[in-house]
């Protein structure tokens, strides 16, 4: 569920409509609702009531300040991949003690500003990072608490591209040697080992490959315990799947039930890692029509956004409705459409014969949905485009979260050689 629908034939964010928006803020911008944001943490962090659990929000998915803050002031704590991402979640109010820290390369300058941040949990991908971490706190004269993350060679059944749980990627130490590498890391001065991180994957509609990945969890810390590594905490990652394209993805409280099942007894404290569940619905793209193009075989519909902006159709062949801002009426005449943008690649294409009203025309404004995660985070200055800005509603009032960008400010930060002048 979203809060993003039309009234009086016109699309609303909450209580505003969005071509006042538009108005306002020109387009292309991105739009988020407060209310989306907080029923979607609710409904999620309500599935695992009764359990010792903390919700993590996942950063990468949408990092604004706004957003995090949003989240933060109902309990969220945060899962980070940069130092980046830790000073965000630190400003935007989230507690050291709710932060993890995770990612398959960590520099030593981040090392130390985590550990100097007292952060709940490092979370090592690799027998050399655990050693360097070592080094980096025994130099500190600190204990770095850290869980490791295991690759427990499950098939998440998602894109080859967002799969993190198989033996051929790159994340995490093979379940084949956790034992192994664990007993090292129970003789390093400078760890302390608290618990064990797992994440298999991104948008996975199916609890299966979780049953099985969780179920193969929870024997390894039976394994553990018995040779005396006390876990006590459970990462469980996240990768819980939204509704793109007429996917139906279990329920969180299924998700819950599932988590009770197969690592409740174990009486570990859980620690839950959602990003594009909590963010994906809650924001859209909008963006104007710059012009409609009959080609013989094709009609374009061009638009003012590009994959500079939305890069998820063109990386992962990713499905995002469009939708008229104008709602169409019930006689309308509704034409198949390829919905691009002016980038100059055949790729900057945001979906391929779309349904949108016949009678479209340069002017009018569109909404790309389901963009709130992995949209401006994940956009680009391509073709020297300035990044859209970013806006928050909360019922009737609206925030500019993230100011557009000027073209000249994008250029500024270039610098030419002194032996050019």
């Amino acid at each position: 569920m979203n809060h993003f629908d039309y009234i009086d034939g016109v699309l609303h964010a909450e209580g505003i409509a969005i071509p006042k928006l538009a108005d306002k803020v020109g387009t292309p911008f991105f739009c988020y609702s407060t209310a989306t944001l907080e029923r979607h943490y609710r409904v999620y962090a309500d599935a695992f009531t009764g359990l010792d659990a903390t919700v993590c929000y996942a950063l990468k998915a949408n990092s604004n300040q706004a957003v995090i803050k949003t989240l933060a002031r109902l309990g969220a704590g945060a899962d980070v991949v940069s130092v980046g991402e830790m000073r965000r979640a630190l400003r935007a109010g989230v507690p050291p003690s709710k932060l993890i820290f995770s990612g398959v390369g960590k520099a030593d300058a981040e090392m130390r500003e985590a550990l100097e941040a007292d952060i709940a949990q490092i979370n090592v991908e690799s027998v050399p990072e655990l050693e360097e971490l070592n080094r980096v706190a025994l130099d500190m004269g600190k204990k770095a608490r850290i869980a490791l993350r295991i690759n427990p060679h499950v098939d998440a059944k998602t894109h080859e591209k967002i799969a993190t749980g198989k033996a051929e990627n790159k994340f995490g130490i093979d379940w084949t040697r956790a034992i192994e590498i664990y007993r090292q890391a129970a003789k390093m001065d400078g760890i302390e080992i608290t618990g064990i991180a797992m994440h298999i994957g991104s948008q996975l509609t199916d609890l299966s490959p979780f049953r099985e990945a969780f179920t193969r969890l929870a024997g390894l810390v039976e394994q553990l315990r018995a040779e005396g590594i006390d876990i006590r905490n459970l990462d469980l990652g996240g990768g819980l799947g939204i509704a793109y394209q007429g996917e139906t993805p279990p329920l969180p409280d299924a998700y819950g039930q599932m988590v009770r099942e197969t690592v409740g007894h174990l009486g570990c404290h859980i620690t839950l890692e959602p990003g594009r569940l909590i963010v994906g619905n809650a924001g859209i793209l909008v963006s104007r029509v710059m012009y409609v193009k009959d080609g013989e075989a094709k009609r374009f519909v061009i638009l003012d956004a590009a994959m500079n902006d939305l890069i998820r159709p063109t990386l992962y062949n990713a499905y995002h409705e469009i939708i008229a801002v104008d709602q169409p009426g019930k006689d309308d005449k509704i034409a198949l459409v390829d919905v691009v943008g002016p980038v100059c690649e055949t790729g900057d294409t945001f979906g391929k014969d779309r349904p949108l009203p016949d009678a479209i025309k340069p002017g009018d404004l569109v909404a790309i949905c389901s963009a709130g995660a992995y949209g401006a985070v994940m956009s680009s200055t391509y073709n020297t485009r300035a990044l859209a800005p970013e806006v928050l509603v909360r019922e009737d009032q609206f925030a500019v979260i993230r100011p557009r960008q000027s073209i000249d400010e994008l250029i500024a930060l270039d610098r030419i050689p002194d032996w050019m002048e």
